[in-house]
């Protein structure tokens, strides 16, 4: 048994799973609470509402792992909270001086971490030659430089790092040996090929570093308080998992992690392992793509809050539509407008519902028939009935064009809708023939936690022979199931779910880059002795 919870900006969701994996996986328990401006506690209280609905004769030590997913980090990173002040220093000279670290950051952003950047010599070609020769004496007189302004986090980033990361771990040793409290994150165990984006992804890491130490103890204890002596695991935002520890030093790994669970547990509850995936929650209503059970990524570069990365995160068009969206002028057709602000956790008291003073889409739903939920009902049923199912068409509409525009072939494609929000829509969608709307849908995050698996990945620039493009591939496959099963999947349950080969025509010698992604089932025996789960694959 173990629990799956997913923490979102309206509410936390929490389910209690039999089964291993995908396998015969049954809900025992599931429940929904509001989510807390202090989110350990929204954490607390729903696990302690599934313990409370659990079968009769369950006890807590029957669990043998809690899956969680949270926006913890990304609300941080949005709101420029709860950061740590950060250096970044890049290993580079005397190339890469005419776009210095931090180059196209939002001003609040960079204040909030501090805006401290060092360029310093080191680096590599694609080939894994040495660009410039990494100089020691330069790397400890930054590190005083750092000590004297008190800075307590790095950002270590280096030409070509995923090719070699020599160069970084031997900047990362020094700066320690200068400064034996920093805590030092290196670009080659975070980013992809692409070096500002990965670069900044490692300072959004480095920044997130004390923010997760105190998130970790907060859950760990939380758990204990509940009597849960089993592991904790995080979901990172490709669909697998990581282990507390391993979140303490990548907790920028958890970015977009809740729609990542959603469709994942989209195509479980459903059957489908193609398919749109329509996730309503209380504030946004998130569309993505589900391709061999796992969600589409996005492109090489991704938008976190202003800022350019190439971190692994699922292609997810976001609109400002939730169950707690502002709707205003209900009663002039023509001025009507739905969001995008919300009142978030507050739904179930500002709604009028829900006894409040505040119309929200969730009010028009119940208005129009189409749910019921709340205490106040009859308030809200005096409402002009048909024009609430007007104002709920625009809303369908707008959805039904935005999966349109994700769509990348006209071919037939199911629509799976999930999400606590998804009330406002109808089982029914023009534009959209196939709507499937599964048992749990509400709280299909929650599961798709609990099923996440655990992965390896590969991405390395390579030079390819004449004849040799097979043997090539066969051994990026292998490094990639070998990572997955250090990182905790269960060996024989590994297999291969993506690979992409990039011939780079502008380097000579046939060089091409290869990823490769594979994931497999969470080896719970091997999490029962508390060995590492979810060692990042650089």
């Amino acid at each position: 048994m173990r629990i799956g919870i997913d923490v979102g900006g309206t509410n936390t969701d929490a389910v209690l799973v039999a089964g291993r994996q995908d396998e015969d996986v049954r809900v025992l328990a599931a429940v929904k609470t509001p989510t807390t401006t202090d989110v350990t506690a929204g954490v607390v209280t729903a696990i302690d509402e599934l313990l409370r609905d659990a079968p009769e004769g369950f006890e807590p030590g029957q669990i043998t792992a809690v899956m969680i997913g949270t926006t913890h980090f990304t609300n941080a990173v949005v709101q420029a909270r709860d950061l740590t002040p950060t250096a970044v220093i890049r290993l580079g000279l005397p190339a890469t001086a005419a776009l210095p670290p931090l180059t196209g950051w939002p001003e609040r952003l960079r204040v909030a971490v501090g805006d401290r950047a060092y360029l310093c010599h080191g680096g590599y070609e694609y080939d894994g030659t040495e660009l410039s020769t990494l100089d020691a004496d330069e790397l400890r007189r930054t590190a005083a430089d750092l000590a004297a302004a008190g800075v307590r986090s790095v950002a270590v980033s280096s030409v070509f790092a995923p090719v070699n990361g020599t160069m970084e771990l031997e900047a990362a040793e020094i700066l320690r040996a200068e400064v034996p409290e920093l805590r030092v994150s290196c670009s080659h165990e975070l980013g992809r090929i692409g070096l500002l984006e990965r670069e900044n992804a490692t300072v959004l890491n480095a920044a997130l570093i004390e923010l997760a130490g105190r998130l970790a103890d907060a859950l760990t204890d939380a758990l204990a308080e509940a009597g849960i002596t089993a592991p904790l695991l995080l979901s990172q935002n490709d669909g697998t998992l990581m282990d507390v520890e391993y979140c303490r030093r990548f907790p920028a790994a958890t970015f977009a992690s809740g729609p990542t669970n959603s469709m994942r547990g989209a195509g479980f509850l459903s059957g489908v392992a193609d398919c749109a995936v329509i996730d309503v929650g209380g504030t946004t209503t998130d569309i993505g793509m589900l391709v061999g059970g796992f969600p589409r990524e996005a492109p090489a570069i991704t938008d976190i809050a202003g800022i350019r990365t190439n971190w692994r995160m699922p292609d997810v068009l976001s609109l400002g539509i939730g169950g707690g969206s502002l709707v205003r002028d209900f009663s002039n057709g023509e001025r009507t407008t739905v969001g995008p602000d919300s009142v978030g956790f507050e739904l179930t008291s500002k709604a009028l519902v829900f006894g409040g003073d505040t119309l929200t889409l969730t009010d028009v739903a119940v208005a129009a028939g189409q749910s019921r939920v709340g205490t106040m009902t009859a308030l809200v049923r005096r409402f002009d009935a048909d024009r609430a199912r007007a104002v709920l068409g625009e809303v369908s509409e707008r959805i039904a064009d935005a999966v349109d525009r994700m769509r990348t072939s006209p071919e037939p494609l199911p629509v799976v809708l999930v999400g606590g929000g998804s009330v406002v829509l109808p089982d029914e969608i023009p534009g959209l023939p196939d709507v499937r709307r599964p048992e749990h849908s509400d709280v299909a995050n929650a599961i798709g936690a609990a099923i996440a698996k655990v992965g390896g990945e590969l991405d390395r620039v390579v030079q390819v022979a004449d004849g040799a493009r097979e043997t090539v591939l066969a051994e990026a496959r292998a490094e990639a199931v070998a990572r997955a099963e250090s990182a905790g999947a269960r060996p024989g349950t590994v297999e291969i779910v993506e690979i992409d080969e990039v011939p780079l025509a502008y380097l000579p010698g046939g060089a091409t880059r290869i990823r490769v992604k594979a994931v497999g089932d969470l080896d719970l025996d091997r999490v029962q002795t508390r060995e590492p789960v979810g060692v990042p694959g650089a």
